[in-house]
């Protein structure tokens, strides 16, 4: 499991894009239900320390959902249909983070951008396990790909 910061070690050019393509912006998560289908959600993802994460309601569905199946799929949003400044999406497991440290810093720099996180909310941690981007240059769409490398 990735952190953001060891993903962007790895791929610097491509995390730099996925930053600029979720911070500040709506994207999409995807989760698994209970009865294995998909649900996806507009979330406000934000980079912050090391990490990529999610705020969340303690009575979300996808919250629900992660913490019974942690994996996730993650893509930002696009401006029109020609896939606007391109698209970007990151896959991986989400864990709640309960340390207090993290979750202090988290909220300081959420407050510092304009977002107001409640105490009650939930604070998940999304790995990056695999990422890609596309944009598209004269009409024919380009992609980078990155996958985590396997432990031996």
């Amino acid at each position: 499991m990735s952190s953001w910061s060891e993903f962007n070690i790895d791929a610097p050019e491509l995390s730099a894009f996925g930053s600029a393509r979720l911070q500040y912006r709506t994207a999409y998560l995807a989760t698994i239900r209970a009865d294995g289908s998909p649900r996806v959600h507009p979330v406000s993802p934000m980079l912050a320390g090391d990490g990529l994460f999610v705020y969340m309601e303690p009575t979300s569905p996808k919250g629900h959902d992660l913490r019974r199946d942690a994996r996730y799929a993650m893509h930002c949003a696009v401006e029109d249909n020609s896939g606007g400044q391109g698209e970007f999406l990151v896959r991986g497991t989400a864990r709640v983070v309960l340390d207090a440290s993290v979750r202090e810093q988290t909220f300081e720099h959420a407050r510092r951008i304009g977002f107001e996180p409640q105490e009650r909310y939930v604070l998940f941690e999304l790995s990056v396990e695999e990422a890609m981007s596309t944009v598209y240059e004269d009409g024919e769409p380009k992609r980078t790909r990155w996958v985590q490398k396997k432990s031996t």
